[in-house]
């Protein structure tokens, strides 16, 4: 009987799952979506709500645990310094799982892993148009200065 047991085994050994989701979380992090099959992604929106709870704590050992499971450290620097304003308002549910269909190849069910909450790079985006635009404006009303004197 299988009574308590916590977690999908996805016929692979303990090592190999362990590494497939270390990657798969370091992916999601770094590009805020990623595609897998659906229990793949359910098994992955664990170690994902984890690590974003580790770093809206965001203390130096919080830092050290994320780092020994994500990959990269400007992967761990981009969410700890996103994550406490991007998830500040809410208390769980920091991944949607949206369905897509089903894999040419296999037929497997395939969803989008992706994080909730604004992206701080859209707001930045918006600043930098912002930005840019006033910048476009400032040369011509000095040109048109200019050409009045």
């Amino acid at each position: 009987m299988r009574h308590k047991k916590s977690g999908v085994k996805l016929n692979r050994t303990s090592s190999h799952r362990k590494a497939m989701f270390r990657n798969m979380v370091t992916s999601l992090f770094k590009h805020d979506r990623i595609k897998t099959t659906d229990v793949k992604a359910k098994a992955l929106r664990s170690w994902a709500d984890h690590l974003v709870t580790l770093a809206k704590r965001g203390d130096l050992h919080a830092r050290r645990q994320a780092l020994a499971i994500i990959r990269e450290k400007d992967v761990v620097h981009k969410l700890f310094e996103q994550a406490p304003k991007r998830f500040a308002d809410i208390s769980g549910g920091y991944t949607r799982i949206i369905k897509l269909g089903f894999r040419a190849g296999d037929a497997a069910p395939i969803s989008v892993i992706e994080l909730t909450g604004e992206p701080p790079a859209a707001e930045n985006a918006e600043k930098d148009k912002k930005e840019k635009k006033a910048k476009k404006d400032k040369p011509a009303a000095k040109a048109s200065a200019a050409e009045t004197e």
